[in-house]
């Protein structure tokens, strides 16, 4: 009797882990040294944070912020950290803009790859900048097919975030108030992203009828440098499973391919709009949604 009641205790277990909601990290842009003084702290402090709960991210790089000597040491110290570096586009263009043709978009994607390809970590993922992925059918389908010859893998992102946009106001908040509570800001900042993770979620269940592997999309700077390992603290206090990009990528989920006009946001969020899920806003992530609240609250 005793060996059944524990076998139906490790069952019961195992099917909690099973479904429990997981999350990897990945990480945009990059830091320029030579813009910003404090740029190889805030990139110590995020790689520390994650060094400490040993997880591994994927880091999209910008190669326009980095493309210096000082730039590219930054980066490659998470090549050695064993995280992955991938392409972000050289010059951050939006390819939901009419300023942006499908052939300058390419190019550029091409000219980071060719200043990222040798470093350490290197892998052939893609992610759009500001997540838009065309505002034409000749576009949005064009760049997927030049990705899909050059042998790059999905890049996309499950669970966005307005974290730029909270670290404008947490930089300017500091300037002004340097000997304020700093708990203030950080537990503002995490209510967003745990807001932003439910809601994400809450769209899979929806249309999927499940929990994703979810990517969340961060960004290297100074807001993420002070409070990552608070955010990672904060999904294992709340049962999520914090598993490597890789793993969240073998999801079938960013294998799929929607049909969205103009294309991008988290996937989930376009196929939810694909799906016919009402009540989606447009953009699905912006600083508009975040300043009244934050305004409100004198930060």
């Amino acid at each position: 009797m005793k060996l059944s009641i524990l076998l139906c205790i490790f069952y019961s277990i195992l099917s909690l882990e099973s479904v429990a909601q997981s999350v990897a990290f990945s990480f945009d842009d990059g830091l320029d040294p030579t813009k910003e003084p404090r740029a190889s702290k805030w990139n110590a402090d995020i790689l520390g944070s994650l060094s400490t709960h040993k997880v591994k991210a994927i880091f999209y790089v910008t190669g326009r912020r980095v493309d210096s000597a000082e730039g590219l040491s930054l980066v490659e110290k998470w090549g050695i950290d064993g995280h992955s570096i991938a392409n972000h586009t050289y010059s951050h263009l939006n390819l939901g803009s009419k300023k942006t043709s499908l052939s300058v978009f390419i190019s550029d994607t091409q000219k980071n790859e060719e200043l990222l390809k040798e470093m350490p970590g290197w892998v052939a993922r893609f992610r759009f900048p500001y997540l838009k992925e065309g505002n034409t059918e000749e576009k949005r389908d064009g760049v997927r097919e030049w990705l899909a010859d050059h042998g790059y893998a999905s890049g996309a992102v499950s669970i966005d975030a307005s974290d730029w946009y909270y670290n404008q106001r947490y930089l300017a908040w500091l300037k002004n108030d340097s000997k304020g509570d700093v708990s203030i800001f950080r537990d503002v900042y995490l209510k967003h992203i745990w807001d932003r993770a439910s809601y994400y979620d809450s769209l899979s269940q929806k249309f999927m009828k499940r929990s994703a592997k979810h990517v969340l999309l961060l960004h290297t700077n100074a807001i993420n440098a002070a409070f990552l390992t608070d955010i990672i603290e904060m999904f294992q206090t709340k049962g999520w499973n914090i598993v490597t990009p890789e793993d969240a990528y073998s999801d079938p989920l960013y294998a799929k391919i929607p049909k969205t006009l103009p294309a991008g946001e988290s996937i989930l969020w376009a196929l939810a709009k694909q799906n016919g899920v009402v009540g989606l806003r447009y953009p699905a992530e912006d600083s508009a949604y975040e300043k009244e609240s934050l305004d409100n609250l004198g930060l």
